[in-house]
């Protein structure tokens, strides 16, 4: 029955990316005649969190910021897919609202981030680090305690282990931290042409499939809505990119993608499915607190793709395999939920 099931919802799931990618196609012709007539480059920023010089990364990105192309291309997905799930009727209060709110919420941060970058002076090119982490932690907080309290969500479920109810405000806590972390690792992430889209995508892909299997119809819609998005930007931002996503676009991508992994009830498989996420801003903070306590680097320039280009390796070469890492961890991460306790 659930086969059956999950036949006769498929071809509802590829109209839905289908009609995403179209639209966001349809967009973007529009918004690059916009963002190049009005140049919206992207300012690189030239000091770290620390207040250190970004020596080496502006080295290996002098050709970008000569050639100059711009960014905030995450406005093309921010219009995209809310318009695709409200006008399919998609819209669920148990299984879209928060995915929605979060991807809406954590765009229009970026949004604000990338406007101050674009008109600001700073060194810092953008919102203060604390600003934005206000930002989001407020949002995330916001989301949890409407997951936990007006749609009474408690337990989590630890795959192989089973399922535990840690309370509301536990829940609330865990809910933002999914919101913070994923959101900030995307945008860590994002700085290779189309490696943070491609991963994301294949992230939402594999969610998507888990939706399917746990019969949440409407959720697995809105990771499908999103995968169709995803493509469009793909096609115009692998190298050499056309535009760049911008923390309007990361920032969006990644709340949704913590939104939907708790609300498969997988957070826990977001490690793996994402673990490229989790390795790059991990390898960024190691970065800083190495720089702050031992006053020495451990990576060349983090995150790290930004070391292994500094090792020479080509930037295509590592949006490519960092991609097939990425496409065996969302396998790999279905794999688990199907015999884990996930899905039931």
């Amino acid at each position: 029955m659930l086969l059956q099931d999950i036949n006769a919802n498929i071809g509802h799931e590829l109209i839905l990316s289908l009609g995403a990618f179209l639209l966001a196609m349809f967009l973007t012709p529009i918004y690059t005649t916009f963002a190049y007539k009005h140049k919206l480059w992207k300012r690189q920023k030239t000091v770290d969190v620390s207040g250190q010089k970004l020596t080496v990364m502006n080295k290996l990105h002098a050709d970008k910021i000569k050639r100059h192309f711009p960014t905030m291309a995450g406005v093309i997905m921010l219009i995209t897919v809310p318009t695709v799930i409200i006008a399919c009727n998609c819209l669920d209060r148990g299984q879209t609202w928060l995915p929605l709110a979060a991807f809406v919420g954590g765009g229009v941060i970026g949004f604000i981030d990338d406007v101050i970058n674009l008109l600001g002076k700073k060194a810092t090119a953008g919102l203060r680090a604390p600003v934005k982490f206000a930002m989001i932690t407020a949002l995330g907080i916001f989301l949890g305690w409407f997951f936990a309290v007006k749609l009474g969500w408690t337990s989590v479920e630890i795959p192989y282990i089973g399922a535990f109810n840690i309370g509301v405000p536990a829940m609330i806590a865990l809910f933002a931290f999914a919101v913070v972390a994923t959101g900030n690792a995307v945008n860590i992430t994002d700085g290779l042409d189309g490696l943070a889209g491609g991963l994301t995508m294949l992230a939402y892909g594999s969610y998507g499939v888990i939706a399917l299997l746990q019969e949440q119809w409407l959720l697995a819609g809105f990771c499908f809505v999103v995968f169709g998005a995803l493509l469009s930007y793909i096609w115009f931002n692998v190298f050499p990119a056309r535009f760049m996503m911008g923390d309007t676009g990361s920032f969006a991508l990644g709340a949704g993608l913590g939104v939907v992994a708790m609300m498969t009830n997988a957070f826990f498989l977001l490690p793996i499915i994402g673990g490229l996420f989790v390795i790059e801003a991990g390898s960024a903070l190691i970065q800083i607190i190495s720089k702050k306590v031992f006053k020495r680097k451990v990576f060349i320039s983090a995150p790290l793709h930004h070391h292994l280009q500094a090792k020479g390796w080509e930037e295509s070469k590592v949006m490519m395999r960092f991609w097939i890492i990425g496409g065996v961890l969302a396998m790999l991460g279905i794999f688990l939920a199907m015999g884990g306790g996930v899905i039931n």
